[in-house]
């Protein structure tokens, strides 16, 4: 389990090194606070902050899902929405990693 929490830290570090923008880390920092949460509901937290469109906010959720493997899907019905969970697991590690230092400066 050591082995596999060191892994998420890792690919986080790297998630958020290639943000340029500061969107990857306030994506990631509203995960951890929701917790739990929609495509659209978290598009309209983060339009608030950032001119994004609801696509690359699905997509964004859809990398954390499959490439840093944080978070659960549920899907209740065939017809509601998928709801994201933070991995209660890897909650820890999210915000040891967010508390670290903001994005390199690329100018």
């Amino acid at each position: 389990m050591i082995s596999q929490q060191h892994e998420i830290m890792s690919r986080l570090l790297h998630f958020l090194d290639v943000d340029a923008y500061g969107l990857r880390r306030f994506i990631l920092q509203s995960i951890v606070e929701i917790g739990e949460f929609t495509v659209n509901s978290l598009y309209d937290t983060v339009s608030k902050q950032f001119d994004v469109s609801k696509k690359v906010v699905a997509s964004m959720i859809g990398y954390i899902c499959s490439r840093l493997g944080i978070l659960r899907v549920n899907k209740a019905s065939y017809r509601s929405p998928k709801t994201y969970n933070l991995r209660k697991e890897y909650a820890d590690i999210a915000k040891l990693v967010l508390l670290g230092p903001i994005s390199h400066d690329r100018s």
